[in-house]
């Protein structure tokens, strides 16, 4: 099955095509996702603009790099550590 990716404006996009009272069911089966895939949709995205969307991906992504930085930094403190525990 081949895996398609949904920009964040089409996603808003079928959310409010819910909203304006499509069916779910109708809906997944015409953009080809689950109906699982959907509700996860709405519970991320529902209620977001498309603007607000965007600056949600840019602080997830960010926040991503920042817990890398924050798992390098714990590591290298961690090596740290040991290395002068091992000289004394």
């Amino acid at each position: 099955m081949k895996r398609v990716r949904f920009s964040e404006e089409q996603i808003i996009g079928v959310l409010k095509e819910a909203e304006a009272g499509a069916k779910t069911a109708d809906l997944a089966r015409r953009h080809g996702v689950s109906e699982a895939t959907f509700y996860k949709w709405k519970a991320k995205y529902g209620g977001l603009e498309v603007s607000d969307a965007r600056r949600l991906r840019s602080l997830e992504e960010e926040n991503a790099r920042l817990k890398r930085l924050l798992a390098d930094a714990m590591l290298d403190n961690a090596m740290l550590k040991e290395i002068s525990a091992k000289k004394f």
